[in-house]
């Protein structure tokens, strides 16, 4: 049995780790952490309206409650609090699944930090889909590499996130950048930009209900290579995050990626 903590566990994808994992016989949630604002009960089912979460703490506070758990999963979707999240479970010698984006160098840098004291998991996005995805990208940017081919990456996402471009719009960038020699983005275009060899467009698109799409397009003349990702539910990644939860379990220090938890 693996215990999680959810941080962020009244949000859209919060709610819905809570959820799935009351469907998963090999994990139990033991609380949840949340803004002091959010918190009306410190019963967690209470709030959530589930007899089955009934007694389990709700907190603002993840150190009143962390030694309950075996991992923490932070969904916060605040960039400052998920590194402070990790810092105090790294501190109690407990495992993090981060589904939080948007960290700065820095804090990434941080979080590499809290590695070395407990494993660490940190992923943009835990879908299987898109894991997939950067596989596919990494080959086709090496087989592309020299042929003439521009890249440029298109997400689209709801019109609520808070975050652009997406973490796995960036991490996309990474591997091109890594694959095709190149350090250039470019974040959008106006006026006059005609398009330079060594740049990486990236663009952002906010709008509706979108769960999120991902476009890596190579483009050649007289042909083109689209690679596509869509999104059409938040249980992909809430199911992910339950399985990168189970999987890092028992592991040692260090950081880890749903790559290693998929064996892609």
């Amino acid at each position: 049995m693996t215990r999680i903590l959810v941080c962020g566990a009244l949000g859209r994808m919060g709610r819905r780790i809570v959820e799935l994992s009351l469907e998963d016989p090999e994990v139990e949630v033991v609380g949840g952490v949340e803004l002091p604002e959010k918190v009306s009960s410190e019963d967690l089912g209470e709030v959530l309206g589930r007899e089955e979460l009934k007694g389990k703490p709700l907190t603002s506070e993840l150190e009143e409650i962390v030694d309950l758990c075996d991992v923490v999963v932070e969904f916060s979707g605040n960039p400052q609090a998920a590194v402070s999240h990790t810092r105090t479970a790294s501190l109690h010698g407990k495992a993090s699944v981060i589904g939080t984006t948007g960290f700065t160098e820095e804090q990434v840098r941080e979080i590499e930090e809290c590695s070395r004291k407990a494993p660490v998991l940190l992923s943009p996005n835990m879908s299987l889909g898109v894991n997939l995805l950067f596989r596919l990208v990494e080959t086709a940017a090496e087989v592309l590499a020299e042929k003439g081919f521009d890249v440029e990456i298109v997400e689209v996402h709801h019109r609520f996130k808070r975050d652009a471009p997406s973490g796995t719009a960036l991490r996309l960038a990474k591997i091109l950048s890594e694959k095709m020699k190149t350090k250039r983005f470019v974040f959008g275009r106006e006026g006059e930009s005609p398009r330079k060899d060594e740049e990486i467009g990236v663009m952002a698109l906010r709008g509706g209900d979108v769960v999120g799409d991902h476009t890596v397009l190579f483009l050649g003349f007289g042909e083109r290579l689209e690679l596509t990702h869509r999104a059409t539910s938040r249980d992909t990644f809430a199911k992910g995050a339950i399985e990168a939860s189970k999987w890092i379990k028992g592991k040692g220090p260090g950081m880890y990626s749903m790559l290693d938890v998929l064996n892609l």
